[in-house]
């Protein structure tokens, strides 16, 4: 079997998705994508990438990960050559579950868990839909469905809390630190502020008590003094994690915050394949390792950085609050994995928009993810997305 073509696929609606799509002469087709950007991740595929894959066998994918990544300007990042090379894995990983007839957790090693838990990262319907994105206050709200989780989290956490509860979910992300971290660039924040951004904590245990897991999203936004600070006060309300309080480009630094606090830290989805990874663990700096496929290297990378978490006696959380198929690919990693916690997932995400653009998603009930059934991923682009009127289709062939 040889790779002859790779096409990408990108709307202007859902601009921060890009799809690739590998063909091969046996008339097989993997489906991967990655998220954010997706134009320099189209131009890197073709005028970069096309010439190292056309006309190789696609399930060498080790190997062609390798060439993918061993570039002068692709080292451990999640720049656009990352992301690039890590839709075509994606992809890769899909052809050789077509190609056997198995789905990717099976040719990952095979299930090690029937069901996963999920926690609900509380963003809405707009949230990082499109390239328009804003300050977290004014993020794109929409009126398209009953999940505008992140409107709520700002305004009544605890009835959104009880929310979740009733559909069996037990966890939920929300950031309500960023106005103020934007508002100051992450130097300081005041009394006032800290009371507004304190708030939602009080209302989710007042609502429900100690019934729902509540992780604190940073988005990386603060200097260390001032994380610091904040982790300290939010220590009263039993928070489950810290995720990206300052920017991850210092273990030390990220290893001192953690030093300061009795609540796990995660480090994240900003880190691009398993060298910062390794660095974060060898100086203590995180307790939950995350990784979004779509980011870091795909799949291949993916295992490699479950594993590397498995050495430190770490827990694994694939991140999602991407795009559906990367979503999908998340899923059969956490299935496959055995230091997998938790999955990352967005309601209003799976409920609403990934319906419009893929054929399946995930089989969500009472807080558990289920197996994806069919050969490969077990999802294709809906026919109605090649239809579409702001679809830009390039294509390199052999």
């Amino acid at each position: 079997m040889k790779i002859t073509a790779l096409e990408t696929l990108r709307t202007e609606e859902f601009s921060n998705v890009l799809w690739v799509r590998v063909h091969t002469d046996a008339g097989l087709v993997g489906l991967g994508e990655t998220f954010y950007g997706a134009r320099s991740v189209q131009a890197h595929i073709h005028d970069v990438l096309a010439g190292r894959l056309l006309g190789r066998d696609p399930l060498r994918i080790e190997a062609i990960n390798r060439d993918m990544v061993n570039l002068p300007m692709a080292q451990s990042s999640t720049g656009a050559e990352y992301r690039a090379a890590s839709a075509i894995d994606i992809a890769l990983w899909d052809l050789f579950g077509k190609a056997c007839g198995q789905p990717v957790h099976q040719m990952l090693g095979g299930l090690c868990h029937d069901r996963v838990r999920v926690y609900n990262t509380c963003a809405g319907y707009g949230y990082v839909r499109s390239n328009r994105i804003r300050p977290v206050d004014t993020w794109n709200f929409s009126s398209d469905g009953p999940y505008e989780d992140l409107q709520a989290f700002m305004t009544d956490a605890g009835a959104l809390a009880e929310s979740l509860l009733e559909q069996g979910v037990t966890g939920m992300k929300i950031w309500p630190f960023d106005p103020a971290a934007i508002a100051n660039n992450g130097l300081f924040i005041t009394a006032e502020q800290m009371r507004d951004a304190v708030r939602p904590f009080e209302q989710i245990r007042k609502a429900v008590g100690d019934r729902m897991e509540i992780m604190v999203e940073f988005h990386c936004l603060w200097n260390l003094p001032t994380a610091k600070k904040i982790a300290k006060v939010l220590e009263d309300y039993a928070p489950t994690w810290y995720e990206d309080p300052i920017r991850m480009n210092s273990p030390q630094a990220l290893a001192e915050y953690a030093r300061s606090t009795d609540v796990w830290v995660c480090a994240s989805e900003t880190l691009g394949s398993r060298w910062p990874y390794k660095d974060m663990l060898e100086k203590d700096a995180t307790h939950v390792v995350m990784a979004d496929l779509c980011w870091t290297g795909g799949l291949t990378e993916g295992r490699k950085i479950a594993a590397l978490a498995e050495t430190w006696h770490r827990p694994f959380a694939p991140h999602d609050c991407t795009g559906p198929v990367g979503f999908i690919a998340a899923v059969h990693a956490s299935l496959s994995q055995p230091n997998t916690l938790i999955q990352e997932s967005v309601r209003a995400f799976y409920t609403g928009w990934y319906k419009e653009l893929v054929t399946a998603v995930p089989r969500i009930e009472n807080g558990y993810v289920y197996p994806m059934e069919g050969a490969g991923l077990g999802v294709e682009l809906l026919p109605e997305v090649f239809q579409r009127s702001d679809l830009h289709v390039e294509r390199s062939e052999l």
